[in-house]
């Protein structure tokens, strides 16, 4: 397993080479959370949701689109269940894997309106869309975050082209745990940025 300093030397050698191998970190990074306990992970999880609901960027959203985690992900049930109870609108992501398009679909339950996919996935299994221009603050998984805004996904592309519609203008924040922070990570022009990222350690906010 390599950790976070080993992860830095191997990006610095494999930059000399000529670009990091994107393949390589994501298996290091699931390697790293893997480790980790599903209770630890719940307990660091729950550290980032306090530190996102004292953002501003949460206390002022009406709308949150926030991602159903697995048991290898940040937990995002706790921001789920909150934003309930502060009278928040919440929606999931809805794949749809012939269109490379994530539909935003309302939910008010996570027992009744959510079942996993063919591909492991847990997503809305009933509820209406809303129009993306509608949301306020999109709560973005990811393998890893650098000190730039820049994150490493699956490499599928659905956030990237999500958040890069013509349609969405509001706040994407990253949530992850610290060791998912590395100091940089490869990006091409076509990846997007994050404006915030909110781990169970520390706030960080891109240009």
């Amino acid at each position: 397993m390599l950790l976070n300093a080993e992860i830095t030397v191997y990006m610095v050698r494999s930059s000399a080479k000529g670009g990091l191998v994107k393949k390589e970190l994501r298996t290091s990074l699931r390697t790293q959370m893997a480790a980790l306990s599903p209770t630890v992970i719940q307990e660091r999880s729950r550290a980032a949701a306090a530190r996102l609901f004292e953002q501003p960027e949460y206390q002022q959203a009406e709308i949150l689109m926030i991602y159903l985690s697995n048991w290898h992900e940040a937990d995002t049930t706790p921001i789920v269940l909150q934003a309930w109870k502060d009278r928040k609108r919440v929606l999931a992501p809805q794949v749809g894997w012939e269109t490379h398009r994530m539909i935003p679909v309302e939910i008010s339950n996570l027992d009744t309106d959510i079942s996993e996919t063919q591909h492991g996935f847990r997503e809305p299994s009933r509820g209406a869309p809303l129009p993306v221009g509608l949301i306020d603050l999109v709560i973005v998984p990811g393998l890893g975050f650098d000190a730039h805004g820049n994150r490493l996904g699956r490499g599928r592309g659905f956030y990237d082209r999500f958040l890069s519609g013509d349609g969405f203008r509001g706040v994407s924040c990253a949530f992850a745990l610290e060791i998912q922070f590395v100091d940089s990570i490869p990006a091409k022009e076509h990846d997007v940025r994050m404006n915030m990222l909110v781990t169970d350690q520390q706030v960080r906010r891109f240009g």
